[in-house]
């Protein structure tokens, strides 16, 4: 099963922590997650205005999620970090086999990552091999700095990351028909 995902964080620097995380499979299931325990001193008013303000539960900051939304198999949690790690491991044993997609995916993959604590101790099921849709926007001869929701066709709230999960799963499915 291939799954779309995105990460929101505090920034393109090392110490960066995660602040939320959406993935969609290819047969429309979701995972979204917003964490609690980021580094708040890191937000700037960037991250405010873009990241934090797109966040579905933002106004509710202790608010605590746990569970699969009623009746199917989406998510939705607020919690921190190890909860929400244990609560997606829960999510990803639906399949056998899942490879991972992503968009210029360097900082989501470290970040995934530490949500297991270390790559050794990601989900058996996942490919240890993350792609990357800007790779083949590049193979398939569109430049790889397209803007992903006109190509998608989707509008919506751009630094969600189940929205940008979405959009990158759409770009990816019209990708490999070219």
């Amino acid at each position: 099963m291939k799954i779309f995902f995105d990460t929101e964080f505090t920034g393109l620097h090392q110490n960066t922590t995660l602040i939320s995380i959406g993935l969609i499979s290819e047969d429309g299931r979701t995972f979204y997650a917003e964490l609690n325990d980021y580094d708040n001193e890191q937000i700037d008013d960037w991250l405010q205005e873009n990241v934090i303000d797109n966040l579905i539960y933002n106004e509710w900051n202790d608010l605590r999620i746990k569970t699969p939304v009623w009746g199917t198999n989406d998510y939705v949690v607020k919690d921190n970090k190890k909860l929400v790690s244990e609560l997606l491991e829960s999510w990803l044993k639906q399949w056998d086999e899942v490879e991972i997609w992503s968009d210029c995916l360097s900082y989501d993959w470290v970040l995934f990552n530490q949500l297991f604590s270390h790559a050794f101790n990601i989900p058996k099921n996942i490919y240890y091999i993350p792609f990357d849709i800007c790779t083949l926007f590049k193979i398939k001869g569109v430049d790889p700095d397209i803007n992903r929701e006109e190509f998608a066709g989707i509008d919506g709230d751009k630094h969600n990351a189940l929205h940008d999960a979405k959009v990158i799963k759409t770009c990816y499915e019209k990708l490999i028909t070219l």
